[in-house]
């Protein structure tokens, strides 16, 4: 009795950990592919957040690589472009954030989602995306992307 219970609870375990994966799977681009999507269905929205500028949501992991990749880029935009847009992070490996790539129907890590002032979803890439392409995006998008502090180049000595 005592192992057909140890079975059991291994396999809940075992199926929980299979739908946490399923949501938050490992890099969605380890297979090198970058996708690039318009935006989400009119349902991902989030008209609950009120915020004055646009906002870059990246939803990635620590532990991902073109997620990590993508750590100075989104550290270069949030200081040179403050005043044009917000950018925000959230580690969906984290249990306490996988509710948030539910949210947003996260198939692959990293996804950068173009949010507009009032939280609508107004285009989505998944992979890595070079500072450029995003500002780039954001222009197209309509949104006037002013630097609004330049960060000096690091040099190596």
């Amino acid at each position: 009795m005592k192992q057909k219970l140890m079975i059991g609870a291994g396999a809940v375990v075992l199926l929980g950990l299979a739908a946490m994966l399923a949501i938050t799977s490992p890099c969605g681009t380890c297979s090198l592919k970058a996708e690039r999507t318009g935006p989400a269905p009119a349902a991902q929205s989030a008209p609950d957040v009120q915020r004055k500028l646009p906002l870059l949501l990246e939803l990635g992991s620590t532990r991902c690589i073109p997620c990590r990749m993508m750590e100075p880029v989104l550290d270069q935009l949030s200081k040179e472009y403050s005043k044009a847009f917000e950018v925000k992070f959230v580690d969906v490996w984290l249990k306490e954030n996988v509710a948030v790539a539910r949210k947003h129907n996260v198939q692959a890590i990293p996804t950068q989602i173009f949010l507009d002032p009032n939280g609508k979803e107004l285009w989505r890439h998944v992979g890595f995306m070079p500072k450029e392409d995003i500002l780039a995006k954001w222009k197209e998008l309509g949104y006037s992307v002013q630097i609004s502090e330049r960060i000096p180049e690091e040099t190596n000595f």
